[in-house]
């Protein structure tokens, strides 16, 4: 799978284009459809940072993915998370998508918005690894496998 060209803003208000603009040779993505899907995002975030700090080329994102909606919608949005995220590095790495959901899903194929995704792209946007639903000791295992092997 290829990550599908998108415009999003991240919480510091900056407009970015993915996969353009990821950040990392390798970008963990963590996409989120419900808001309540907040807690299995969180379940990897320990990983996620611990990651970013045993391999330098990694950068971790968290992508809360909301249908389109009208300008007034997505600004009442963006600033409840603001928010609730006073973190200026993890507002950099939230950035949020309004946008078709069953087509970037499609792109993606990702079967259902019951929990989160978790896949790994490089820059370009291939997909190298994927898991979904919350952080496991097998998931985790995968993931740093497939990091050790791409940056060894």
């Amino acid at each position: 799978m290829t990550f599908p060209t998108v415009n999003g803003s991240n919480l510091l208000r900056e407009k970015l284009t993915l996969p353009r603009d990821f950040g990392g040779k390798y970008n963990l993505i963590f996409i989120a459809f419900q808001q309540w899907h907040q807690e299995e995002v969180n379940s990897w975030i320990p990983l996620a940072e611990s990651a970013e700090a045993q391999f330098p080329e990694l950068v971790y994102y968290e992508l809360p993915t909301i249908r389109a909606l009208n300008a007034f919608s997505k600004f009442f949005i963006n600033e409840g998370m603001r928010a609730g995220i006073p973190n200026p590095k993890s507002r950099e790495r939230t950035i949020t998508l309004y946008l078709e959901k069953d087509d970037f899903r499609a792109a993606l194929g990702l079967e259902d918005e019951e929990h989160i995704f978790a896949l790994l792209f490089d820059r370009e946007g291939n997909e190298l690894w994927r898991a979904r639903g919350p952080h496991s000791q097998s998931s985790e295992d995968d993931l740093l496998e497939v990091l050790s092997r791409l940056t060894q």
